[in-house]
C-alpha cells in the first residue's frame, strides 16, 4: 500500500472524516441497516436456546449495540445477544429459572470489568496464529450450517429465492456500488414475496412481533449466599466466554481492516454494557462475529457509526416496524449470510499447498479447534480446546531440545557438562538421564550459561542430580547462572 493509499484508508476509518463526509456516512448508516437486519433471527434462534422470549434478547441487543457503539475499543464490531452465552445461561435457566439470569449477568459484567481493568487483555497473545485460523474455520462452518433448515427440505420456491438472493449479492456491486447489495436483496425478495402473495416462512413465523419495550428488569430473588451459589458458575462462564469471543473478533477485525483497537476498553466497555443490557433487557452478549462480518466485509463498516446505526435500526424495527420486519423472508438472511460463511472461511490454510508447508502438528492444532468447535456449537470451547492442544504440542515438542555436552579433563579428575536450551518442568525431565552418574569422576561440573532456569520442577531435577551424585561420593558444582535463574535457584534448592 503506498503513503497515498494509507493516508485514504486512515482517514475513512477516522470518524470525525466519516461524519463530515456524506458519502462514508451514507456508507456506514446503510451498513448498519443490513447489520440490524441479519441481527433478528439469529437473536431470535439464540432465546430459544437461552430459554428466554425473545423479545428480551431482541431488546437486551439494543442496549449492547448501542452502548458498545460508544464504550467498546472495537469500532464496526457488532454486539449483541450471542449464541454462545445462551449457551451457557441455558442449563442454569432449565434447572433454576429465568429469575436468576439478572443476577447472573450483573455479576459477569462486573468480572469483566474486572478483567479490563486489570489488563488481563493481554491474555491474547497466548493464542497462536494455528487456533485463531481454526476459530475463523470454524466460525465459517458454524453460520453456513446455521443457515441449511431455512433452505434445505424447502419447497422449490425457497431455492429459488435463495439463488436470487445469491445473484443480487454477489453480482449487483458490479455494476451498483452506492448501495449495498445485501440491503438491496432484503428489499427485492421481500417486496416480491409481498407483492405476489408467495407463502415462505418469515422472520415472524420464528417468534411473535409484538411492537413495544419493556419496562426495567425486576430483580425476582434474593440477594444471598444460596443465589450466589446457584448464579456464580454461570456467571463466570458468560464472563469469559463472552470476553473470549469478544477478543477474538477484535482481532479478525483489526487484520480485516488494517486498523488497531483497545482489548482492554473491549473488555471493561463489555462489562458495562452486559451490566445495562442486565437491567434494560435482562440478558447478556457478546461479539457477533457473523454480523460483524457482514457490517465489515459486506457493508463496509469502519467506524461506530455503523454499528451505532445498527443500533438504532433495530430499535426501530423492534419498536414501530415490527410488523414490517416480521414479513421479511427467512431465505433471504439465509442467503446472505452463507455468502458471510463462505467469505469467513480461510480458504488458503486448507489449500493442499498450504497443508504441505505448515508443520504438522500445526494443521492438528487448527483441526482441533474447529473440530471441538463443530462439536460442541460453542467457540469459545473450541478455543481453549485449541490452545490447551497446541500448550501440550509446544512442551513435547520443546522437551526435547535440552542437550548436555560431557566433556572429561585432561586428567581424568573433572567432567563438565554444557547444558543447552530451556529448563523447564518437560525439558527437566529429560535432563535427569544425561548424566552418566556411575562412570563420572568425583568433581562434577554443570555448566548452564546457555541454558536458564524457568521453573520449580527445573530446581527440584537439579536437586535429584546432586542427590544421585552423592551416592557416588561426587560433589556437584552448578555455574554459568543468570542472574535472575541464580536467585531462582539459590532461593528453592533444597527447599523444595
Amino acid at each position: 500500500m503506498t503513503t497515498t493509499q494509507t493516508e485514504i484508508h486512515r482517514q475513512e476509518n477516522s470518524l470525525s472524516h466519516v461524519l463530515r463526509s456524506p458519502r462514508l456516512l451514507a456508507r456506514e448508516s446503510l451498513a448498519g441497516v443490513i447489520t440490524a437486519l441479519a441481527l433478528v433471527p439469529e437473536i431470535i434462534s439464540f432465546s430459544v436456546i437461552a430459554g428466554v422470549d425473545p423479545k428480551v434478547s431482541l431488546v437486551a441487543s439494543i442496549v449492547l449495540c448501542l452502548s458498545m457503539s460508544i464504550l467498546g475499543g472495537r469500532p464496526a464490531m457488532v454486539t449483541a445477544a450471542a449464541g454462545s452465552v445462551a449457551l451457557v445461561i441455558g442449563p442454569m435457566v432449565h434447572q433454576h429459572g429465568v429469575e436468576y439470569i439478572f443476577p447472573a449477568v450483573l455479576l459477569a459484567g462486573l468480572i469483566q470489568i474486572l478483567f479490563g481493568v486489570t489488563g488481563l487483555a493481554r491474555m491474547m497473545r497466548y493464542i497462536p496464529l494455528s487456533v485463531m485460523t481454526g476459530f475463523v474455520n470454524a466460525l465459517g462452518i458454524l453460520i453456513f450450517f446455521a443457515q441449511v433448515p431455512h433452505i434445505w427440505g424447502n419447497n422449490p420456491l425457497v431455492w429459488g429465492l435463495f439463488a436470487l438472493t445469491l445473484l443480487i449479492v454477489l453480482f449487483l456491486p458490479r455494476v451498483f456500488k452506492t448501495v449495498p447489495s445485501p440491503l438491496v436483496a432484503i428489499i427485492v425478495i421481500t417486496a416480491l414475496c409481498i407483492g405476489m402473495g408467495l407463502s415462505v416462512p418469515t422472520v415472524g413465523e420464528a417468534s411473535p412481533m409484538a411492537a413495544g419495550l419493556p419496562g426495567l428488569t425486576q430483580l425476582l430473588v434474593p440477594l444471598n449466599v444460596d443465589t450466589l451459589r446457584i448464579i456464580w458458575p454461570c456467571a463466570l462462564s458468560i464472563a469469559f466466554v463472552g470476553l473470549m469471543e469478544s477478543l477474538l473478533t477484535a482481532k479478525l477485525v483489526d487484520e480485516l481492516t488494517d486498523t488497531p483497537s483497545s482489548k482492554r476498553r473491549e473488555c471493561w466497555g463489555l462489562g458495562v454494557s452486559n451490566i445495562f443490557a442486565g437491567f434494560y433487557g435482562g440478558i447478556a452478549g457478546c461479539a457477533m462475529i457473523g454480523q460483524t462480518m457482514v457490517n465489515v466485509e459486506l457493508g463496509k463498516g469502519r467506524t461506530r457509526v455503523s454499528t451505532l446505526a445498527a443500533g438504532l435500526v433495530l430499535l426501530l424495527l423492534v419498536t414501530g416496524l415490527s410488523e414490517l420486519m416480521a414479513k421479511i423472508p427467512m431465505v433471504v438472511l439465509a442467503g446472505i449470510m452463507v455468502i458471510v460463511a463462505v467469505k469467513t472461511l480461510n480458504w488458503h490454510s486448507v489449500k493442499p499447498a498450504t497443508l504441505k508447508r505448515i508443520p504438522l502438528p500445526e494443521t492438528l492444532v487448527m483441526v482441533t479447534t474447529v473440530a471441538v468447535t463443530v462439536a460442541t456449537g460453542n467457540l469459545a470451547l473450541g478455543v481453549v480446546g485449541g490452545v490447551v492442544f497446541a500448550m501440550i504440542l509446544f512442551a513435547r515438542r520443546i522437551a526435547h531440545v535440552v542437550r548436555a555436552e560431557r566433556m572429561l579433563s585432561d586428567d581424568g579428575q573433572t567432567v563438565c557438562y554444557t547444558v543447552t536450551g530451556p529448563l523447564f518442568f518437560a525439558s527437566s525431565n529429560d535432563l535427569f538421564e544425561h548424566f552418566k552418574y556411575a562412570d563420572d569422576p568425583q568433581n562434577v561440573i554443570i555448566d548452564l550459561s546457555q541454558a536458564q532456569i524457568w521453573d520449580v520442577s527445573t530446581v527440584a531435577v537439579l536437586d535429584a542430580i546432586e542427590t544421585r551424585y552423592q551416592r557416588y561420593e561426587s560433589k556437584v558444582q552448578i555455574v554459568g547462572l543468570d542472574v535472575r535463574s541464580s536467585d531462582f535457584h539459590e532461593r528453592l534448592s533444597g527447599k523444595i
